[in-house]
């Protein structure tokens, strides 16, 4: 059990019977009257984000969740195949399951997978992936590598805009939160 005085960013609760992570908390006490804990929850199956008020001293279950750190193996027809690097267990999860998350998995890449139930019910990846463009306009003479872009198709079907002087086959970094073109880099 927590008590509110225990919330923090990143905290796996149960709330209605449901396993929540906490996206954001703020302890609030007012001049007059009780203290109060302002919560946002994002639910782990579905991803549905709630505004809750607790009271100050509260307690809430600890969610029944586990992560795990796996390797990316394949896709196999619809399905992504995830491997326990201690375990040597496999798992396949549905599109569905991974949502916008498969945009940046190569195959043998690492991604924490959160499992409820023994079912999993979210996926993260590291901040910053390395990926390869397939796809992209020529560059143009005149065209300099400061101000503007130019869209890209990475090797997963990721589209964002990169520097002019890019062309297929570099290699560059993405932020997986943003979608946004970091930089190049050597392979």
């Amino acid at each position: 059990m927590y008590s509110t005085t225990e919330f923090r960013k990143g905290l796996k609760i149960e709330h209605n019977s449901k396993p929540y992570v906490i996206i954001e908390c703020q302890h609030v006490a007012p001049g007059k009257g009780a203290a109060f804990v302002k919560a946002r929850l994002k639910q782990l199956e579905t991803g549905q984000v709630l505004d809750v008020t607790f009271k100050s001293g509260d307690t809430v279950p600890e969610a029944d969740v586990e992560t795990k750190t796996m390797q990316y193996l394949y896709k196999d027809g619809e399905s992504f195949v995830f491997m326990d690097n201690k375990t040597y267990d496999q798992v396949s999860l549905s599109p569905k399951e991974m949502g916008e998350k498969s945009l940046y998995l190569v195959e043998n890449s690492e991604a924490m997978i959160t499992f409820y139930d023994n079912r999993a019910v979210s996926v993260d990846v590291s901040n910053f992936v390395v990926l390869q463009i397939t796809e992209t306009q020529p560059n143009i003479k005149g065209d300099t590598s400061g101000g503007g872009g130019k869209p890209a198709t990475l090797e997963t079907g990721l589209t964002v805009t990169v520097p002019f002087h890019l062309n297929e086959g570099e290699f560059i970094k993405v932020d997986t939160r943003s979608d946004e073109y970091i930089e190049k880099v050597k392979k």
